[in-house]
Formats: C-alpha cells, sequence, structure tokens
C-alpha cells in the first residue's frame, strides 16, 4: 500500500498534513489533487473525518499551485475553514492573467478579480467580470488609498491595519443628542458586524446632532485617544475593518471591505447608490473623519470611527472592539 493511501486508511491527519507539505516543497501538484480527493472519498464513503487534510491542501494549492490547480478551488464557499476564503488567498499570488483561464464562472471569480484590483491591477473594460456581483469600479480611483491587503503563508495569515497618525488623549466630552438615522447607523455597523456576530467584539454605532466629538461622547462615555485623519485613510480603515472577522469570525475578504467603505461614504454623504465616483470622492473630501479607541484599549482589533457632516450638523460614531480570549495567541 502507498504512503498516501496507508496513511488515508489509517486516518492519520498528522501524516497527512506531513505529506501535503512535501508535495508542495516537490511542486507535485497532481499528487496533492490525489490527496484532496482521497480525503474528501473517505468522509463520504467511511465517514473518516479527514476534511482537515483535504481543506489544508485545496489551501496551500490556492496558496501556491500555478493557475490551472489554483483557479478551479475558486469556488462560492471554498476555503470555509481556512484562513481566508480560497478566491482571496488565489488572487493573493497569482496575477488575473495567471487565474482567469481557469477559473469557474460564479461570484467567487468576480471577487478574484476585485481582489487583483486591490492588488494595483486595472481590469477596466473586462467583459468577463459580472458587474452586478460587486458594484464598484474594477479600477482604483485616484482618491482612494492604498487599501491594506492580506498576506498570506503555509502556516499563518497576517491582516495588518492601515498606517495611522498617533492619536491624542482627552477628557470625556459632554455628549451631544442623539438622533435617529437607522441607514447611517447600519452601514457603519455593517463594517464591523462579524466582530460582533462571530467573535467576541461589542460593535454598536450613534448618529447625533453635532460634531463628531459630541458623537464619540455618546458613543463612548469614558476617556478617549483620537486624531483627525483624511478621507482616504478612514476609506483604508473602514475596508480593513469590514474585511476582517474580527479575533474569531469568518474573514469577508478585501473587496467586501472595499465595498462596506463605499457603502458608508455613500449613504452617510446622502449619494444614491449605485454612486457615481467624483460625487463619492467629493463627499469623501467634504466629510470630516476621526479615528479614535476609549483610551484604556492597547491590543486587538479596533475599528472605531466618527464622521461629522458640517453642513448638515451631524455626526456619527462606530464603536468596534474585539480581542482574543484569555490564553489565547493571536494570529
Amino acid at each position: 500500500m502507498s504512503e498516501l493511501a496507508d496513511a488515508v486508511a489509517r486516518g492519520d491527519l498528522d501524516e497527512l498534513v506531513r505529506l501535503v507539505d512535501g508535495m508542495c516543497a516537490g511542486r507535485r501538484w497532481g499528487s496533492l489533487v490525489d490527496l484532496r480527493d482521497r480525503c474528501r472519498h473517505a468522509l463520504e464513503e467511511r465517514g473518516l473525518q479527514l476534511w482537515p487534510a483535504a481543506e489544508y491542501a485545496e489551501y496551500r494549492m490556492a496558496l501556491e499551485a500555478p493557475g490551472e490547480f489554483a483557479g478551479p478551488l475558486v469556488v462560492e464557499g471554498a476555503g470555509r475553514f481556512a484562513l481566508g476564503p480560497l478566491w482571496e488567498v488565489a488572487a493573493s499570488t497569482h496575477t488575473w492573467a495567471e487565474l482567469e483561464p481557469h477559473l469557474p464562472p460564479g461570484p467567487a471569480r468576480t471577487l478574484a478579480a476585485h481582489e487583483r484590483v486591490l492588488r494595483g491591477e486595472n481590469l477596466a473594460g473586462d467583459a468577463s467580470v459580472d458587474p452586478l456581483v460587486l458594484e464598484l469600479p474594477l479600477t482604483m480611483e485616484p482618491w482612494e488609498p492604498r487599501y491594506p491587503v492580506a498576506a498570506f503563508f503555509a502556516d499563518r495569515a497576517e491582516f495588518p491595519p492601515p498606517v495611522m497618525a498617533e492619536m491624542r488623549g482627552s477628557v470625556p466630552a459632554p455628549p451631544a443628542p442623539t438622533i435617529q438615522d437607522p441607514e447611517g447607523t447600519e452601514a457603519l455597523i455593517e463594517l464591523a458586524e462579524p466582530w460582533s456576530e462571530q467573535s467576541n467584539g461589542r460593535v454598536a454605532a450613534v448618529a447625533v446632532s453635532g460634531d463628531a466629538v459630541g458623537a464619540m461622547a455618546a458613543s463612548y462615555p469614558g476617556p478617549i485617544a483620537f486624531t483627525r485623519i483624511q478621507g482616504s485613510d478612514a476609506l483604508a480603515l473602514m475596508a480593513w475593518t469590514a474585511a476582517g472577522g474580527g479575533a474569531y469570525g469568518r474573514r469577508r475578504g478585501g473587496p467586501l471591505g472595499r465595498f462596506g467603505a463605499w457603502w458608508v461614504v455613500a449613504t452617510l454623504g446622502g449619494i444614491a447608490w449605485p454612486p457615481e465616483q467624483a460625487e463619492l470622492g467629493a463627499a469623501l473630501d467634504r466629510l470630516i473623519w476621526v479615528r479614535w479607541e476609549p483610551a484604556d484599549v492597547s491590543h486587538g482589533w479596533v475599528g472605531c470611527l466618527a464622521v461629522e457632516d458640517p453642513v448638515r450638523g451631524l455626526a456619527w460614531a462606530l464603536y468596534a472592539v474585539d480581542d482574543h480570549r484569555e490564553g489565547d495567541q493571536p494570529t
């Protein structure tokens, strides 16, 4: 019996992971497909719980294999237990030209294209990308930032936040009177929804009649640290917040983070969707953006943001904080 067949028959996950590592090191992609298929069949035919090895094999192929092997893995729902959705993993290490001929039709194909846009490719005019899946341009606008993107490795992933100006501390200020604006507050909450629904986080948003300072005070009564930021920095922060899942939630991916950021600007700026790019850029400049956090938060996932519309005299604040459980090691 071959080494692979023997490991599958014994249900030896440790050995199967070792075999995956060896096949990747030797670039034996056909053998890796065979290992994945055998592990899937072992679950279906004999009830052996070898799906972790199959998932790991698919993740490594999406990350490291040529487009002919990585592309077919870009399907909706793939990588459910991986470090990120497989369309994002594959697009992080392959150009659109390498992936496109091998991608199955469907939403994941479009998301992979938008991930390549985040990483610097201009795909405007590519008729093979479904415009109805994600109503965003297939090129970066001049007023957009360089969005933070995920870095995937064989054994880990990194989701670095955008680099921001240092914040200064402040004593509590009087809260501004809150108002009802469900569209605005829901748009902000949706940025960090997985942090509260799938992880340990607390997420809330308020709308006030007043300025950004009054909105922050209405959102959090204690001392805070804050700094005013440019609209492009606010886009980067919102996109990072919306792309991730916090400490334990499932990652949504960079393109959906970009969409969430655009949606907030359009909603708070009073712009109909889908927006004209120039109109959205003008609203981004008109609004006042403030990054903030509670003074006692020193680590973890923080996506707190305040927004002020000086023309209408309105402001909003998002409180979004998540952290690892005590004793866990951050990844």
